[in-house]
C-alpha cells in the first residue's frame, strides 16, 4: 500500500513539474522574442514636450520606431528619428533629420531674437537634427551635428492618441524640396 501511494505521489509530482516547466519555457521564449524585437527590429517610444509640435502633442504621443533602416543607412532628410542625446546619454530624443553627411544645412541661429541664418556642411559620420518647433527645441542648432551612431530608430507610425493613429513617413516636413 505504501508503494502504491508513493508511486501515485511521484506520478502527480512529475505531472506538476512537467506542466510548470512547460509554462516557464513558454514565458521565457516570449520574453526572448520580445527582447530581440525591441532591440533589433522595432520599439515603442513616447514623445512629450514642445520640441516636436505640431507632429507630436505636448502631453505625449506613443509611436513605433523601426531599427532596420538605421542599420542599412536608409534614412533621409525629412525622416523623424529616435536618437540618444549627445548632451545627456541617458536621454532619448525625437527629432526630424534635416541633413546627412556632406549636406549643406541652413538654419536660423536664434529664432526667438533674430532672423540671422547660418549654413553648415554636415561632417562625415554625422547628421543634422532639429525639432519641428524651432522656437522651443534643443537640437543641432545648440549642440551641433550629431554622430550617426546615436540614431536608434526611424519613427514610422503614431499609435497614441488613437484619433491620430497612422503613418508618420515624411509628414510635416519643413522644406518641400527635401
Amino acid at each position: 500500500m505504501v508503494g502504491l501511494i508513493g508511486r501515485l505521489w511521484n506520478l502527480q509530482y512529475k505531472s506538476i513539474v512537467k506542466e510548470a516547466s512547460g509554462k516557464t519555457l513558454a514565458v521565457t521564449k516570449f520574453f526572448c522574442v520580445l527582447h530581440v524585437t525591441n532591440t533589433y527590429l522595432c520599439t515603442f517610444a513616447l514623445a512629450y514636450g514642445p520640441s516636436m509640435i505640431p507632429t507630436f502633442n505636448l502631453t505625449g504621443d506613443m509611436f513605433l520606431a523601426e531599427r532596420l533602416s538605421i542599420k542599412f543607412g536608409k534614412v533621409s532628410p525629412g525622416d523623424i528619428v529616435l536618437l540618444r542625446s549627445p548632451e545627456s546619454p541617458r536621454k532619448v530624443m525625437v527629432k526630424r533629420l534635416l541633413g546627412l553627411e556632406s549636406h549643406s544645412v541652413t538654419y536660423v541661429v536664434d529664432p526667438m531674437n533674430s532672423d540671422r541664418c547660418d549654413t553648415i556642411v554636415v561632417p562625415k559620420g554625422h547628421v543634422w537634427v532639429e525639432g519641428d518647433n524651432i522656437y522651443n527645441s534643443r537640437d543641432s542648432r545648440q549642440f551641433g551635428p550629431v554622430p550617426y551612431s546615436l540614431i536608434e530608430g526611424k519613427v514610422f507610425c503614431k499609435i497614441w492618441p488613437p484619433k491620430e493613429f497612422g503613418s508618420l513617413m515624411k509628414s510635416g516636413m519643413k522644406d518641400p524640396d527635401l
